[in-house]
């Protein structure tokens, strides 16, 4: 997605190459117009991108507040029927995850995440009148289908407008509108539940309603707001109007290409070869499973929170509200986290770090629950693990995004690791069971052993890119100084080629003669 810029004229654009677009790379600018075109980049794609995400977490969690309201007795499921249909939206968002980014490289993000709020939302707020087990199916099933994709095309987005060492901290920003979904959520869910009885229906009813409207409302956010490309800066209701001028797109996109030229080779498709390099990177793979054993454990907490908090003796709408503590308190520590990851360049430490106190978190879980009379301690434990529990997934993101080659294996590494990430809500769905409940001492012990392969994934990792950086700089100086040797040696090499050159034309004059 490029435009080709003239380096003396800024403000003239010619037409896009057919197959792929470039850009003369050119600083043509003072620094106060780029800090001013990048605020407004900030102001216009993070809290657009932000809210839809924060919409998404509604509607996907909303569902663990609903349990806490007689939704399995009014539906007629059994938990473990419950479960199943969590794994039918993990696997809907599984299967359709990589086509749906495809259309999105396609189509562009502006038009296919605007639909998408238009699709989830819709389900979502249909969500309303299930009643028996087929219902719960299938509308988790569709929840997960018009849900694919939006996340890694999200995180593709951000790769796109951003360089890559403002991107991590883009992306945690981005993953906000998640934890502050899932926080919100249940906060939310403690007062619409309350609205049991009105017009003769439940408080799930209402849950799935106002939620599933409010997410409809939010497309049409995106739909007037959201910019879909540099090639196409304006949003999809409004294809006439530039969010941008010629100048701050001009200043936006060169900025990006002179970070990573390879982002201007961006073709209209992705081809087979892009596919050979992110499947057979076994670097990207490693990231798809440390997503992969994060995230089944964390979706499985998620979901029972506030089942888990009622088990204490709290009452069971209050438990909704408790449950949002500890999520609330995850934003400020997920932004410690990415800002020593961004600032520092610790990649890898954060990771294993936010992993290690995750994995702490189930430790005390799994001890507490031997402790029933301390209720408030038992709360510690699920403060702690819902504090640690999903930033570790957005900083493994922005780690693996940096051994991308170029935007199309950029797309797929997305995909595959949000693939990774929803396939891990499959397993997930099945660690905390009703014939483990209400202790799930087998789910926490599950839950630690998973974390611990996962934090010898990063560590694995980790040492790889020590190793990899020792290379590259080894190699550096030994290029640095064959360099020198070559300039030292310039003037000889003048002489004897001068010689020569006088010696051919004494032969050939000598021939002549």
């Amino acid at each position: 997605m490029g435009l080709e810029v003239t380096p003396g004229e800024p403000d003239t654009f010619a037409r896009p190459t057919e197959d792929a677009t470039n850009l003369v790379l050119t600083r043509d600018w003072e620094h106060h117009e780029e800090v001013k075109a990048k605020r407004k980049l900030d102001l216009i794609i993070m809290p657009l991108l932000t809210l839809g995400f924060f919409c998404l977490q509604l509607d996907r969690g909303n569902i663990s507040n609903a349990i806490t309201d007689k939704f399995f007795e009014d539906v007629h499921i059994t938990q473990d029927e419950f479960n199943v249909g969590q794994q039918m939206l993990s696997l809907g968002i599984v299967l359709f995850e990589i086509p749906s980014n495809m259309i999105l490289y396609r189509v562009g993000p502006g038009k296919w995440l605007t639909l998408q709020l238009f699709l989830f939302g819709t389900v979502s707020t249909f969500q309303s009148f299930q009643n028996n087990y087929g219902s719960f199916i299938a509308t988790r099933f569709l929840l997960g289908i018009t849900e694919s994709g939006f996340i890694p095309g999200g995180l593709w987005t951000l790769s796109t407008w951003y360089t890559r060492k403002e991107t991590a901290k883009r992306v945690m920003i981005f993953y906000f509108g998640n934890q502050l979904g899932q926080a919100s959520s249940k906060l939310l869910a403690y007062g619409i539940l309350h609205m049991r009885g009105v017009g003769g229906k439940s408080g799930w009813f209402w849950l799935f309603a106002l939620m599933g409207g409010f997410t409809v409302i939010c497309g049409f956010v995106l739909g007037f707001c959201l910019p879909d490309s540099f090639r196409n800066p304006c949003p999809t209701f409004l294809p006439k109007v530039s969010l941008f001028t010629k100048k701050e797109l001009h200043i936006l996109q060169t900025r990006v290409l002179l970070d990573d030229p390879m982002k201007g080779k961006k073709k209209k498709k992705i081809n087979l070869g892009a596919f050979k390099k992110a499947f057979t990177n076994w670097r990207l793979w490693t990231h798809v499973f440390i997503s992969l054993c994060n995230n089944g454990p964390q979706r499985a907490f998620d979901t029972y929170s506030p089942t888990i908090i009622r088990s204490f003796g709290f009452p069971d709408l209050s438990a909704n509200a408790l449950a949002a503590v500890g999520l609330f308190l995850q934003t400020p520590t997920s932004w410690a986290f990415s800002w020593v990851s961004d600032h520092y360049n610790r990649r890898g430490e954060t990771v294993i770090a936010g992993l290690s106190c995750h994995l702490l978190g189930y430790i005390f879980n799994r001890i507490f629950t031997e402790l029933p009379h301390l209720k408030g301690l038992r709360y510690f434990g699920v403060i702690w693990t819902q504090m640690f529990g999903t930033f570790s997934h957005p900083l493994n993101i922005a780690w693996m995004s940096l051994t991308c080659e170029d935007s199309e294996v950029r797309a797929l590494a997305m995909a595959m690791v949000i693939m990774g990430a929803n396939i891990a809500g499959i397993y997930g769905a099945q660690i905390f069971r009703s014939d483990d409940s209400p202790r799930y001492r087998r789910g926490f012990v599950t839950a630690c052993c998973i974390l611990a392969v996962a934090i010898l994934l990063a560590i694995v990792r980790f040492v790889d890119d020590r190793i990899r950086r020792k290379k590259g700089t080894l190699e550096h100086g030994l290029q640095s100084a064959s360099d020198t040797e070559d300039s030292s040696s310039g003037a000889e090499k003048g002489v004897i080629g001068k010689t020569v050159s006088v010696d051919d034309e004494v032969r050939q004059q000598a021939e002549k003669n």
